[in-house]
């Protein structure tokens, strides 16, 4: 991954954009459309009364220079697109680069320090899908794949979850599980609710679940055993892959894929209890009072392992403390069964 996916509130600063071509009117229209004040270089050879005649150049977000971008200043912008389509590009690109602004130039990334991915645009909910520039055609057809999976009111949700974000951060029990609790809302009857366009339905019901909070106890969290996808990363399940997004713990061996691991959360914590030179290996008893320590306080725990023989070993101890004991099939197999949960008995 070359470019890191960030998002700008470019309407908290002014964007320069170089060019006047039918490829920078489509770069205005995207920065008008996140709010953007735009300070637009259209060229000393541009008829800037025809410039202003973009219908989306709105005076109030959008100011029209007819200045040589090549010798503009640009130490007081927040970013710098250009789209001169000519050398231009190249002058304008060393410019921002030395003046510590980031900038992109239009099919160019060779010059630019960030670049501007395919966007599906739903209101709160905006997905970005870039190729490092290579191909963004590529990008085009995975955004329309993507559009189609994704409901026309997403954002709707999102915007009501926002509005409550805060009251449910006053109301929650301090030791309940913050993300339990949205997934539930965005998974259960309320998103439902709000995704068939019923947002005052949505909204009445989430206030009473906020208040309801405060007096919900803790559950205990799950434990998931994840069998054979620990060396396959292409293969994992859905139900794999949905375990190890629901974990707050991932517990590993040596031989695991790291690209497994780049499929769980982010902000996982990760255990590692394979054999390291000087250390000692950690013992299926041990393991089993990892888990349940972490699962008793409301964590959910994904256990990753190359070694059949320690996973039995750890399955016979989990009943033994009386933990009812299921495993996650981790590749797509005919002889993978069916997908389970462990869950620490009540």
């Amino acid at each position: 991954m070359r470019f890191l996916p960030v998002f700008f509130d470019v309407a908290a600063g002014t964007v320069a954009l170089v060019g006047s071509g039918p490829e920078a009117q489509n770069k205005l229209r995207l920065l008008r459309a996140a709010g953007a004040r735009v300070r637009w270089y259209v060229g000393a050879e541009t008829d800037v009364a025809e410039a202003a005649e973009e219908p989306r150049a709105s005076r109030a977000s959008v100011e029209i220079v007819a200045t040589d971008p090549a010798q503009a200043n640009f130490s007081g912008y927040m970013a710098v697109v250009s789209a001169a389509g000519d050398a231009t590009d190249e002058v304008v690109a060393a410019r921002a680069r030395a003046a510590s602004i980031p900038v992109n130039v239009v099919d160019r990334p060779d010059l630019s320090t960030f670049i501007v991915p395919a966007i599906i645009d739903r209101g709160e909910v905006v997905v970005a899908v870039g190729t490092g520039g290579a191909s963004p055609v590529l990008a085009r057809r995975l955004r329309e794949r993507i559009e189609a999976l994704l409901p026309a009111r997403i954002g709707d949700l999102a915007a009501l979850l926002g509005r409550f974000r805060a009251r449910f951060a006053q109301k929650r029990h301090g030791s309940g599980s913050a993300r339990r609790f949205w997934e539930h809302v965005v998974d259960g009857p309320i998103g439902s609710l709000a995704l068939a366009g019923r947002l005052h339905e949505a909204e009445a019901a989430l206030a009473r679940a906020v208040e309801s909070s405060a007096m919900t106890e803790q559950q205990p969290g799950l434990v998931y055993l994840l069998d054979g996808g620990a060396r396959e990363p292409d293969l994992l399940t859905l139900r794999a892959l949905q375990a190890l997004q629901n974990a707050d713990v991932i517990v590993y061996d040596e031989q695991v894929d790291p690209a497994v691991l780049d499929r769980a959360r982010r902000d996982a914590e990760r255990i590692f209890i394979g054999r390291r030179r000087g250390q000692p290996e950690i013992r299926p008893d041990a393991a089993v009072g990892l888990f349940a320590e972490h699962a008793r306080a409301g964590r959910n725990v994904a256990f990753l392992s190359t070694r059949e023989a320690f996973t039995d070993a750890l399955r016979c101890r989990l009943r033994q403390a009386g933990l009812s004991v299921n495993v996650v099939p981790g590749v797509a197999a005919a002889s993978a069964g069916p997908t389970e949960l462990l869950e620490i008995a009540a």
